[in-house]
């Protein structure tokens, strides 16, 4: 039996810092660029998706990075902004290039007419609402965003009063609480792609955004998409275990093996088991393992899709350092880095500093290298406060 190429981990963290454009060298110039390099970009935290391509630019300024989440090419308003935000992986919210949107949708909404029957069993159970009056809500809530171009949930709820009811989810639990109707009708109708997340109402970094009116997405076949999508993520990510590609889309063992296959994905041999690699970026890895990786260090913020790419973390983060990273649901926070791996982690204190805590000791080159990235972070927040979502163990304290 013919042996399966080994790559170490090493060279993963190599090709890492490549492919994920950490290095000096390999850095972008526009938000699309960066969003295609790392398949999407986590956007649960807004502020996540700004100080994730801002580490990957060359020259990374806020309105640049605005311009592509929310602005259509001059003379191009029909084709929309050039990164589209999506509720795709394992229900999460992403940034995705326009132009995959509509493969990782396909891809990952188990069931799109699900969202919709859902909500209207929670409404008829909580409020005694009928599907005539559902609709009812739906079409006069398109009609004023029709009208307006773009409004907050707040501001359709004063419009369609219908939307300020307010009904009691997961009653019983101890983290009941209580939703305007305007959360799963708005839901429901993003969903199916019917409307989209437009500007914040606030900052960059403000989670309340507008929303604005959007044409369906085209119809790509399920098989399809997920072949796209595994490729895409292969491109960016592999190596990976099945375990990795199905805990990142969520997807079940048997769709993950069907969309490896059809990828023609090359089975190595990885220090966890049986990996995959696209078969043109194998001979790119294999005999490579003497060469030096580029120095590079960066920080990269919570849920940064680095971080958060593989469910099998071990070849760059060391397994003792888990516990001051994450929080208690898995959420990584605010991670310095060094040469493709996690060496520590960074905040931002109330005056606006950046104080970062290094967990083991990466040398004088490192350390210098850490302060010019916190240097250039600073620059590009010019006295933006951000605070992540989730907050973590270290991230808290750095912060005080």
């Amino acid at each position: 039996m013919t042996a399966l190429p080994r790559i170490t981990a090493a060279q993963r963290r190599a090709r890492l810092a490549g492919r994920h454009l950490l290095s000096p060298s390999t850095r972008a110039a526009t938000a699309p660029e960066v969003a295609a390099a790392l398949v999407g970009l986590h956007a649960t935290d807004p502020a996540t998706v700004f100080l994730s391509v801002a580490a990957r630019l060359r020259t990374p300024t806020v309105g640049a990075i605005d311009a592509a989440l929310y602005d259509a090419p001059a003379g191009g308003r029909a084709a929309g902004p050039a990164l589209a935000r999506i509720r795709c992986m394992r229900r999460t919210m992403f940034v995705v290039p326009a132009s995959l949107a509509p493969a990782v949708h396909a891809a990952t909404v188990k069931d799109a007419h699900r969202h919709r029957a859902d909500a209207m069993s929670r409404l008829s159970e909580a409020l005694g609402w009928d599907e005539r009056r559902y609709a009812a809500v739906e079409a006069a809530t398109l009609k004023v965003l029709g009208a307006r171009g773009e409004a907050t949930a707040a501001e359709l709820a004063t419009a369609v009063p219908d939307l300020r009811e307010q009904l009691v989810t997961f009653p019983g639990k101890p983290y009941e609480s209580r939703q305007r109707v305007s959360s799963p009708v708005l839901g429901v109708l993003a969903a199916e792609g019917r409307i989209r997340r437009s500007r914040p109402a606030g900052s960059w970094t403000s989670a309340q955004f507008r929303w604005a009116p959007a044409r369906p997405l085209p119809h790509v076949p399920s098989a399809a998409a997920k072949t796209e999508l595994a490729r895409h993520y292969l491109a960016a990510f592999g190596p990976v275990t099945t375990d990795d590609l199905k805990w990142w889309t969520g997807w079940t063992l048997t769709d993950t093996r069907k969309a490896l296959a059809a990828t023609g994905a090359q089975a190595v041999e990885l220090d966890e088991g049986t990996g995959y690699l696209l078969p043109e970026d194998l001979a790119g890895l294999c005999g490579n393992e003497a060469a030096a990786p580029e120095p590079s260090a960066s920080l990269l913020p919570g849920l940064d899709p680095t971080a958060m790419g593989w469910r099998n973390r071990n070849w760059y983060l060391d397994p003792d350092h888990t516990k001051a990273l994450f929080d208690r649901n898995g959420n990584i926070g605010p991670t310095v880095w060094w040469n493709g791996r996690i060496i520590g982690a960074w905040a931002q204190r109330p005056d606006g500093r950046i104080n970062h805590h290094l967990l083991t000791d990466p040398g004088r080159e490192a350390r210098s290298a850490v302060e010019h990235e916190a240097a250039r972070l600073t620059a590009f927040l010019a006295g933006t406060r951000v605070t992540p979502c989730y907050r973590t163990p270290l991230e808290r304290r750095l912060a005080a």
